[in-house]
Protein backbone atom coordinates (compact mmCIF):
# COMPACT_ATOMS: atom_id res chain seq x y z
CA UNK A 1 0.00 0.00 0.00
CA UNK A 2 1.55 3.50 -1.16
CA UNK A 3 1.50 5.83 1.87
CA UNK A 4 -1.21 8.31 0.66
CA UNK A 5 -3.56 5.34 0.34
CA UNK A 6 -2.53 4.73 3.85
CA UNK A 7 -2.79 7.97 4.81
CA UNK A 8 -6.68 7.95 3.40
CA UNK A 9 -7.66 4.35 4.26
CA UNK A 10 -7.09 5.01 7.91
CA UNK A 11 -8.75 8.42 8.07
CA UNK A 12 -11.78 6.59 6.10
CA UNK A 13 -11.27 3.85 8.19
CA UNK A 14 -11.92 6.08 11.70
CA UNK A 15 -15.16 7.68 10.34
CA UNK A 16 -16.34 4.34 9.19
CA UNK A 17 -15.73 3.16 12.77
CA UNK A 18 -17.96 6.50 14.63
CA UNK A 19 -20.70 5.75 12.04
CA UNK A 20 -20.93 2.29 13.18
CA UNK A 21 -20.79 3.25 16.95
CA UNK A 22 -23.45 5.86 16.57
CA UNK A 23 -25.63 3.14 14.56
CA UNK A 24 -24.87 0.41 17.17
CA UNK A 25 -25.87 2.92 19.90
CA UNK A 26 -29.33 4.30 17.80
CA UNK A 27 -30.17 0.44 17.47
CA UNK A 28 -29.61 0.29 21.48
CA UNK A 29 -31.84 3.50 22.20
CA UNK A 30 -34.35 2.30 19.80
CA UNK A 31 -35.29 -0.45 21.70
CA UNK A 32 -36.37 1.86 25.22
CA UNK A 33 -38.23 4.48 23.29
CA UNK A 34 -41.74 4.67 22.48
CA UNK A 35 -43.71 2.78 19.44
CA UNK A 36 -44.96 6.30 17.62
CA UNK A 37 -40.83 7.74 18.16
CA UNK A 38 -39.05 4.17 16.68
CA UNK A 39 -40.71 4.18 12.76
CA UNK A 40 -38.44 7.82 12.74
CA UNK A 41 -35.59 6.75 14.48
CA UNK A 42 -35.47 3.63 12.35
CA UNK A 43 -34.95 5.95 9.39
CA UNK A 44 -32.58 8.10 11.07
CA UNK A 45 -30.06 4.78 11.36
CA UNK A 46 -31.46 3.25 8.40
CA UNK A 47 -29.99 6.63 6.59
CA UNK A 48 -26.82 6.81 8.96
CA UNK A 49 -26.27 2.66 8.24
CA UNK A 50 -26.91 3.88 3.82
CA UNK A 51 -24.00 6.67 4.68
CA UNK A 52 -21.60 4.01 6.32
CA UNK A 53 -21.69 2.39 2.98
CA UNK A 54 -20.97 5.28 1.21
CA UNK A 55 -18.21 5.81 3.15
CA UNK A 56 -16.91 1.87 2.45
CA UNK A 57 -17.64 2.60 -1.64
CA UNK A 58 -15.65 5.72 -1.02
CA UNK A 59 -12.80 4.13 0.88
CA UNK A 60 -12.00 1.42 -1.99
CA UNK A 61 -11.72 4.45 -4.67
CA UNK A 62 -9.81 6.37 -2.26
CA UNK A 63 -7.60 4.38 -0.78
CA UNK A 64 -7.23 1.12 -2.83
CA UNK A 65 -9.64 -2.13 -3.22
CA UNK A 66 -7.72 -4.21 0.40
CA UNK A 67 -10.34 -5.46 2.76
CA UNK A 68 -12.71 -3.05 2.15
CA UNK A 69 -15.30 -5.32 0.66
CA UNK A 70 -15.43 -7.51 3.67
CA UNK A 71 -17.49 -4.83 5.11
CA UNK A 72 -20.44 -4.54 2.94
CA UNK A 73 -22.11 -7.52 3.62
CA UNK A 74 -22.43 -6.77 7.19
CA UNK A 75 -23.68 -3.38 6.23
CA UNK A 76 -26.36 -4.62 4.45
CA UNK A 77 -27.58 -7.57 6.94
CA UNK A 78 -27.79 -4.70 9.18
CA UNK A 79 -30.22 -2.59 6.76
CA UNK A 80 -32.14 -5.67 5.83
CA UNK A 81 -32.47 -6.38 9.49
CA UNK A 82 -33.46 -3.08 10.31
CA UNK A 83 -35.86 -2.70 7.58
CA UNK A 84 -37.21 -6.00 8.60
CA UNK A 85 -38.52 -5.27 11.96
CA UNK A 86 -35.63 -6.90 14.13
CA UNK A 87 -33.21 -3.90 14.80
CA UNK A 88 -31.63 -5.70 17.59
CA UNK A 89 -30.38 -8.31 15.28
CA UNK A 90 -28.55 -5.86 13.00
CA UNK A 91 -26.45 -4.77 16.33
CA UNK A 92 -24.00 -8.06 15.69
CA UNK A 93 -23.64 -7.51 12.65
CA UNK A 94 -22.41 -3.96 13.23
CA UNK A 95 -19.97 -5.32 15.79
CA UNK A 96 -18.50 -7.48 12.91
CA UNK A 97 -17.99 -4.67 10.95
CA UNK A 98 -16.60 -2.76 13.59
CA UNK A 99 -13.90 -5.65 14.14
CA UNK A 100 -13.12 -5.42 10.49
CA UNK A 101 -12.67 -1.72 10.17
CA UNK A 102 -10.79 -1.51 13.02
CA UNK A 103 -8.23 -4.27 11.60
CA UNK A 104 -7.74 -2.41 8.82
CA UNK A 105 -7.32 0.60 10.88
CA UNK A 106 -4.69 -1.32 12.69
CA UNK A 107 -3.06 -2.20 9.26
CA UNK A 108 -2.81 1.45 7.93
CA UNK A 109 -1.66 3.02 11.29
CA UNK A 110 1.34 0.39 11.93
CA UNK A 111 2.89 1.26 8.01
CA UNK A 112 2.29 4.54 8.79
CA UNK A 113 4.49 4.36 12.13
CA UNK A 114 6.69 2.43 10.18
CA UNK A 115 6.96 5.33 8.21
CA UNK A 116 7.10 7.67 11.22
CA UNK A 117 4.29 9.60 9.71
CA UNK A 118 2.19 8.95 13.22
Amino acid sequence: MRTDEAILAFSQSEKIKAGLIWSTTGLELLEGLPLDEKKGAQRIINSLMGLISREINLAKVVAGQGEWDSLKPYIDRAIAMLESGVPGEAIPQLSRALSKVTNIGQQTMSLLKEKELL
